[in-house]
């Protein structure tokens, strides 16, 4: 295994909605499919936004009104790719110098139909807790993407 390989977490799934459809509702949509549970604010997660445009901020709101980064969006390519910064520590708090990178493909297989592909890279900047975060990532993307799976199909 090379360290790039060894550097990533990479997951995907086939959604029965359009490209365009994928794209928005992992983007704008995000708040309606990310798992509430997932948040770093002290408060409960009221909502999680992506900001649609290249700089825009990846962030959650809290009920209480607090607002906490968890990174930005590097790529902003509709309707067939996203990168994301995930700027999130292994205490999972936001860290501004550090940068893993979350890289969302949408591929077309048909009309309503769509590969969406996602990698996780650059997990070499957690240093020594590297293998234990890509454990942690390795097992909670594929949840979180069903979660998307099922609100694309629902629209």
């Amino acid at each position: 295994m090379t360290p790039a390989h060894g550097a990533a977490v990479r997951h995907s799934i086939t959604v029965d909605t359009s490209q365009e459809n994928a794209f928005a509702t992992f983007t704008s949509g995000h708040n309606r499919w990310w798992p509430r549970d997932h948040h770093i604010g002290g408060a409960e997660l009221e909502e999680a936004v992506i900001e649609g445009h290249e700089g825009g901020r990846w962030y959650e709101r809290d009920v209480d009104g607090t607002q906490c980064d968890w990174g930005k969006v590097l790529v902003w390519d509709p309707p067939s790719r996203l990168v994301l910064a995930w700027q999130i520590s292994g205490e999972w708090a936001y860290d501004a110098d550090l940068l893993t990178e979350v890289e969302v493909r949408f591929i077309p297989e048909g009309p309503e139909r769509t590969r969406v592909e996602l990698e996780h890279r650059g997990l070499d900047a957690y240093g020594d807790g590297m293998d234990q975060m890509r454990e942690q990532f390795d097992s909670g993307w594929p949840g979180i993407l069903q979660g998307f799976a099922a609100a694309a199909a629902a629209t």
